[in-house]
């Protein structure tokens, strides 16, 4: 994806997830076509104190949960929502 900011730098995305989660995979996936090069991956399966850290920031108990900077997109539905609203692409670009 081109960055249209000018900066060459997308915000940070984050995701908490599990190993085992299909919706993570294709979470991760979309990401990737987007452009995104680098996600912070929180595995909540491993370390039950982040997935309550998730829980209390996202108030959803599902994963995978995701953050664009400081926007919290929701889980996999959500960003595959954003994207056929042509939404993603401005909000990975901080637009």
């Amino acid at each position: 994806m081109n960055d249209t900011t000018g900066t060459g730098a997308l915000p940070p995305v984050t995701m908490y997830s599990t190993g085992v989660c299909p919706y993570c995979v294709q979470a991760e996936r979309l990401l990737t076509a987007k452009g995104v090069t680098a996600i912070d991956k929180i595995r909540v399966d491993l370390d039950p104190a982040r997935r309550e850290e998730m829980m209390r920031r996202s108030g959803r108990r599902t994963v995978p949960q995701i953050w664009i900077g400081d926007t919290h997109v929701g889980g996999y539905d959500d960003l595959a929502a954003l994207e056929r609203a042509g939404k993603l692409g401005p909000l990975l670009a901080g637009q």
